[in-house]
């Protein structure tokens, strides 16, 4: 996606110091950039941490965004960027992290279906915990692109610019991830 005039010159008064300006963009992506953060690291805090830590590199190197991706697949391309630091740093494992219980607000949040029994309903709560549990369950590198495309709603050619790969290796990945997930998903039914 192609980055609008009206970016471009927020993004040309932030790298002169306009704080204002600055603020704007980060504002329009923040959401989202907490939301991956808090899939990656599984808690609030860390995810704040991560966030903060990302804002920080987003100033300092906003005088090197080259206007190629849009500004956003920059910002996230960061964040999952630091949130693998960080992981790296703590030697934290995927595999530990716990999902919210709901009660953080970027938490996704399900929409009963009118059509749904009550029963039905627990039933399809139940397989959405299982799912997510499997998938803390596979390597992280299946996980991250799962949360992009699969939670995080990203397109092929936007999870291409987060982590630097072209659309063809983008559609692999997620196929083996997914196929992962499944197999995960049938060993721990039994």
């Amino acid at each position: 996606m192609a980055i609008s005039a009206y970016e471009q010159g927020l993004i040309k008064q932030a790298v002169l110091g306009d704080e204002a300006s600055f603020e704007a963009l980060i504002f329009s992506c923040k959401g989202k950039a907490y939301s991956i953060a808090f899939r990656y690291l599984g808690n609030k805090e860390d995810a704040l941490d991560a966030l903060q830590e990302s804002f920080i590199k987003i100033y300092r190197h906003l005088g090197k965004f080259n206007f190629e991706s849009s500004f956003d697949t920059w910002v996230y391309r960061i964040v999952v960027n630091t949130c693998n630091d960080m992981l790296k740093k703590s030697k934290k494992r995927l595999e530990t992290f716990e999902f919210s219980n709901g009660k953080d607000q970027f938490t996704q949040k399900e929409i009963p279906d009118s059509d749904l029994l009550p029963e039905e309903r627990l039933i399809h709560k139940e397989e959405s915990a299982h799912i997510l549990n499997c998938l803390e369950k596979i390597p992280i590198e299946q996980k991250e692109i799962l949360i992009l495309r699969d939670i995080q709603g990203f397109s092929y050619e936007e999870i291409g610019g987060i982590l630097k790969c072209n659309t063809g290796t983008v559609k692999s990945r997620i196929s083996r991830a997914r196929q992962r997930l499944r197999e995960v998903y049938v060993m721990e039914q039994k």
